[in-house]
């Protein structure tokens, strides 16, 4: 009852409401102090009779008393009417992002907000379509750079064979080349479809709870061999008590595995790999670290920029410059954080995931 009543106050019906009432009582109080006088000077035979153009006058100002008094209590109002008026149209001519102060607390003001909420809304989704627009383009110049590069090659060494310039030995060496480069362009259109399919709006996740301690134990424990034959030794350290969280198991095995990959192309060898996985407060926290030899020539987390190979020890491994990006991706899209750090010759990965 008590929120009725308060809603009613501040209505701006009510308010106009209550405008012409105050303007009608004072316009009819005018009216009768008016029409007093007359009868007394009438009665007091200062008028004989009654003036019908003298009446009329006083009936028109009644009527301005009416309106005037009615403005006067409407005016501020109308003011803030024609402000968000003008807002509006700043609005529709391209000037998103305005906002209009609030005054009171009446459909108006309620107004007001909604066109607030809406201009700021508008002005966020443009700028998202315009960086959406640059981002595709950016895509399109960087694609088109990375698949020209092995395509010129293979259309080089076929271009050879076709002609028959070519020596036995140069036979197996250009097909090697070409089958290389052709595997290089295969990678390269595989992720750069993961990348776009996961950078869709309407990407869908095949989220079931996991058990992550025993993920991780059974991932690296499949992997230990590949390091081992490259010289590396992994350190784990993984708690026995179960981690429960919510993940695309399948999509989350890929930031792993290509996490772990980058430890293999860039350590050091012979040295250690360290792998970690602690729980705090509500999140699982895995680290990778890998020593290396140069340290990075940029800030590791520009390593997440689709198609980033700046460092040499990057380019040297003619990577597809998209499997961090992806990875990022994949960790946002489950609500957690990624990141990259280098301190004291150790370059560090850190997933932090949401725990159930």
């Amino acid at each position: 009852m008590k929120k009725t009543g308060v809603r009613l106050k501040n209505s701006l019906f009510v308010k106009l409401l209550a405008a012409v009432g105050i303007s009608f009582l004072l316009a009819y109080g005018v009216l009768v102090l008016i029409s007093m006088g007359l009868f007394h000077f009438y009665n007091q035979n200062y008028l004989t009779e009654f003036s019908v153009a003298g009446y009329n006058f006083a009936l028109i100002l009644v009527v301005v008393i009416f309106v005037m008094t009615f403005l006067l209590l409407v005016r501020k109002r109308m003011i803030y009417l024609k402000q968000i008026t003008d807002s509006v149209h700043e609005m529709a001519n391209g000037k998103l992002g305005l906002t209009i102060d609030i005054q009171g607390r009446d459909e108006l003001s309620k107004l007001a907000q909604n066109i607030n909420y809406l201009s700021t809304e508008l002005e966020s989704k443009f700028e998202y379509e315009r960086q959406l627009e640059l981002s595709k383009n950016e895509l399109i110049t960087n694609v088109s750079h990375d698949l020209r590069s092995p395509l010129t090659s293979i259309i080089g060494y076929l271009d050879l064979l076709r002609k028959g310039n070519y020596s036995d030995d140069q036979l197996i060496d250009y097909l090697d080349t070409s089958y290389g480069k052709s595997k290089r362009l295969e990678s390269l259109i595989n992720e750069l479809f993961e990348y776009t399919h996961l950078s869709s709006p309407d990407v869908q996740l095949d989220v079931q709870e996991t058990e992550l301690t025993g993920l991780l134990e059974q991932f690296i424990g499949e992997s230990i061999p590949m390091f081992e034959k490259e010289r590396l030794t992994v350190v784990t350290s993984i708690p026995s008590k179960e981690i429960p969280v919510r993940m695309d198991v399948e999509k989350m095995v890929r930031v792993y595995e290509n996490l772990l990959m980058n430890a293999l192309k860039y350590s050091l060898r012979p040295s250690d790999i360290h792998i970690s996985l602690k729980a705090e407060d509500s999140l699982a926290i895995l680290k990778i670290s890998n020593r290396t030899e140069f340290p990075p020539e940029t800030d590791p987390e520009a390593w997440f920029e689709r198609f980033y190979t700046g460092d040499k020890a990057r380019r040297n491994h003619r990577g597809t410059g998209l499997g961090l990006a992806i990875s990022k991706r994949i960790v946002e899209l489950h609500g957690g954080h990624i990141r990259a750090e280098y301190k004291g010759g150790w370059i560090t990965f850190s997933v932090e995931h949401p725990v159930t």
